[in-house]
């Protein structure tokens, strides 16, 4: 396993996230906690959560006391695992995503969120997505004032532009630490966000970052949008003897040391298979085809 850094913190250049653990097709209990121990197994020091990765309308807080209940329960030493959650969202009855940004909510669900993870202090607290109803200003306030009082030890934004990191950088100084937003083989964005991201000095967390990719390398190409782009990824995967997730994962670490991608597993094998991407090394020709191959990005 390789390592990348985040607010000081060493952690796996690969991380899990935990959210398939929890939301609809989730697995039972006894699979769940195998997956996330097949992940530390691997290395990995770095999971992903939220208080709504649940299923909608009941179970608040489900993948947070999931992971707490993991980590509990793995046989060796995990004070080196960094747990990273986040709030602001939530999953009412009838399955739609909702956002509140309030400096009142997010301090609340803050506190849920480290009596959840049985934690003195959070790792690192995220906020979910920002508030079109509430000033940003207003709720990265809300994560300076968790910061000052002790109850989480790491901020960081998701789902934000460039200015907002920004601005976010303006209120929590060098206490702002990671920015997770979608990035993938098909879905470059937030290529701006990730630029800016290595030169603040940020490290930037993709969610989702294999969308695209087939679900393994013995399906055959992708029958998703774009597919016939990305057959590139399908092909080096091949002549590897790998998956091409395993391969897209590779490629997104090339992009930039900021990067520490968080890819979901339900399966043991999916989380050993996405930690084994850190130590897959990329020929400066395999760079330039999957470069050539991967979705074109904003200015």
């Amino acid at each position: 396993m390789r390592y990348r850094t985040l607010g000081g913190v060493r952690v796996s250049a690969v991380g899990l996230g935990a959210m398939p653990l929890s939301i609809e097709g989730r697995p039972d209990e006894e699979r769940a906690l195998a997956t996330v121990h097949a992940a530390l197994d691997a290395g990995v020091t770095l999971l992903d959560t939220a208080d709504s990765y649940h299923l909608p309308g009941a179970e608040l807080g489900h993948n947070e006391r999931l992971v707490a209940r993991a980590l509990a329960a793995y046989g060796s030493d995990t004070s080196g695992v960094l747990v990273a959650t986040k709030g602001g969202r939530g999953r009412p009855a009838g399955g739609d995503w909702t956002v509140n940004g309030s400096p009142r909510h997010l301090k609340a669900a803050a506190e849920a969120s480290r009596k959840r993870l049985g934690v003195e202090a959070i790792g690192l607290y995220q906020l979910h997505k920002p508030d079109p109803a509430v000033p940003f200003e207003e709720s990265v306030g809300a994560l300076r004032e968790l910061l000052d009082a002790g109850t989480i030890r790491l901020a960081g934004v998701s789902n934000t532009d460039a200015d907002q990191i920004r601005r976010a950088r303006e209120i929590l100084g060098d206490r702002l630490v990671s920015v997770q937003n979608r990035y993938s083989p098909a879905v470059r964005d937030s290529e701006p966000e990730l630029r800016l991201c290595a030169d603040l000095g940020l490290a930037f967390l993709p969610w989702s970052p294999l969308g695209g990719l087939a679900r393994s390398s013995l399906d055959g190409p992708s029958r998703t949008e774009g597919a016939e782009r990305l057959a590139a990824f399908h092909e080096v995967a091949a002549e590897r003897g790998v998956s091409p997730q395993r391969v897209g994962l590779a490629w997104l670490l090339t992009r930039s040391p900021a990067v520490v991608p968080i890819p979901g597993a339900s399966r043991p094998e999916t989380a050993r298979d996405s930690a084994a991407a850190a130590d897959l090394h990329l020929s400066a020709e395999e760079r330039t085809r999957l470069d050539e191959a991967a979705a074109p990005v904003r200015a």
